[in-house]
């Protein structure tokens, strides 16, 4: 029964979120990712054009906030910013929900500023959703593998460094990201 119910969640995961799949490899080990390009496709594509160029590997998680999320692909170790592209519009009236395990882009206060930093939720984070508050913040993707290695963040011990904060007083490194499917 308990592997049948597996079996089901997975084929209802699969189906919400069917497009490319990308694993980040991280100085804590990996996790995958499944993109949803059929909601997000200005997101989607945007990320991967990161992904694409390589100049995610390098980066850190540099915000991360037990029971929040963990925000990461903007900095350097050293918390220096690193080159973007251009800005992309906000997708976060799309449907898909800031709920555990999913990935969204993180943005300024103009809602259309999301660039390459993203994060990922902890918790069913609503309030972050279009419904909730609009603009809201893009979900584009969920975690599908390895979660346990995202959660292991949060139990890492955070800092200030230069004007930041809740930055993981041991970088937590993004060594690779590769698309996978």
């Amino acid at each position: 029964m308990k592997k049948t119910l597996f079996a089901v969640l997975a084929l209802v995961s699969q189906l919400a979120f069917a497009g490319p799949t990308v694993m980040f490899e991280t100085n804590l080990g990996p996790f995958v990712v499944e993109l949803n390009q059929e909601k997000a496709p200005v997101t989607v594509k945007n990320f991967l054009r990161y992904v694409e160029d390589g100049s995610y590997k390098g980066s850190v998680f540099h915000r991360v906030i037990p029971g929040f999320m963990a925000q990461g692909g903007g900095f350097t170790p050293e918390m220096e910013r690193i080159d973007t592209y251009a800005p992309i519009e906000n997708e976060a009236a799309n449907g898909l929900k800031n709920e555990v395990g999913s990935i969204a882009m993180a943005r300024t206060n103009d809602p259309n500023s999301a660039t390459r930093q993203f994060f990922i939720n902890y918790k069913d984070n609503n309030f972050l959703d279009y419904a909730n508050r609009p603009p809201g913040y893009a979900v584009f993707g969920k975690v599908v593998k390895g979660f346990e290695v995202v959660e292991e963040m949060a139990t890492k011990p955070t800092g200030r460094k230069n004007r930041y904060q809740d930055v993981p007083l041991e970088p937590i490194v993004i060594t690779n990201v590769t698309i996978v499917e």
